[in-house]
């Protein structure tokens, strides 16, 4: 029998704040849950300066949170982008960065590596497959080629040994991923022996049926089946691992989420008295982290892409 509701999620310990910084990005493939792209919106759609310092003033507010988690669209392009890697970095956060790796090329932006590993980053890169036309056709043309480059720079600087590089697959159409441990293994070959490249591990992620993909399968008849194929393939030894159990999700604009991927379906965290809570609402808290962990989860159908066959999340195979 197929689930037709998501099942209630309870929330555990707040470790991890994944900031949003913004739908800017020098991409727009098509699996992009965000909507990311170079027409982001400007301020509309782009964290400020003084959000950022929020940000920060939070984390040092909230010794439980011991991993800050940037991702985007690119967020490499938000101006404050390299303050609040370097601000986290002194408060003893562990920093990920979601990297896309063509953004080395963007202006002003070819020291990335140098600077990620002078700061001790965590890189999370995309690298959808390893074969040139897979990546091109769902990132774009001559994305792998740039791709390649980018992670050639981050294995000079060290990643893939002395520091850590995830990189992350992505199915290229409506179907789940392949088992993680296999296809990482299937990785390390060829990237090995075609380009001599190396990394720490890989992340499977499943693509969320929201947005630009969500559109894409509309287009071509897909995206019901699709849909129903995830809430067929339900897991619930996945439900433990799921990110919103652990990690707090906040918007460009300051609102609070219980995951990236609520956040741009607008599903937003809620106190027990229905407001929206932001990051204004936490600074203002005697304590943040019980007023998190007090919000229920919010779900909805998108979930089941979160704990289809082996599950997700953002992170990668949760069973």
């Amino acid at each position: 029998m197929i689930r037709t509701t998501f099942p209630p999620v309870s929330r555990a310990s707040i470790e991890t704040l994944q900031f949003n910084l913004g739908r800017l990005c020098n991409q727009a493939c098509l699996h992009c849950h965000v909507d990311a792209s170079p027409k982001a919106k400007g301020a509309l759609e782009n964290a400020s300066a003084s959000l950022v310092q929020q940000a920060l003033d939070l984390l040092a507010r909230t010794p439980e949170i011991g991993t800050l988690d940037i991702t985007g669209g690119a967020p490499e392009l938000n101006p404050a982008f390299r303050y609040l890697v370097t601000e986290a970095r002194k408060l003893g956060r562990r920093v990920f960065v979601r990297h896309n790796l063509t953004v080395q090329q963007e202006p002003c932006q070819a020291d990335l590596p140098q600077f990620f590993a002078e700061h001790g980053v965590t890189a999370f890169c995309s690298l959808p497959c390893y074969s040139s036309n897979n990546v091109d056709n769902q990132r774009g043309a001559g994305v792998f080629e740039a791709s390649i480059a980018g992670l050639r720079r981050l294995n000079a600087q060290g990643f893939g040994q002395a520091h850590d590089l995830i990189l992350v697959f992505n199915p290229a159409g409506p179907n789940l991923p392949p088992p993680q441990a296999v296809l990482e293994d299937a990785y390390r070959e060829e990237l090995l022996a075609e380009h001599g490249i190396v990394f720490t591990s890989l992340a499977v992620i499943t693509n969320m049926p929201i947005h630009r993909f969500a559109r894409d399968l509309e287009r071509r008849g897909h995206l019901e089946d699709y849909r129903e194929l995830l809430a067929a393939s339900f897991n619930a030894d996945t439900l433990e691992g799921l990110m919103c159990r652990r990690a707090l999700s906040l918007r460009w604009d300051g609102r609070l989420f219980d995951c990236d991927f609520n956040l741009v379906q607008d599903l937003a965290l809620r106190a027990d008295d229905g407001r929206e809570l932001t990051i204004a609402d936490l600074l203002q808290a005697e304590q943040p982290g019980e007023l998190v962990r007090e919000a229920a989860i919010a779900v909805d159908s998108h979930c089941f892409a979160c704990t289809a066959g082996c599950g997700s999340s953002c992170g990668g195979a949760l069973a």
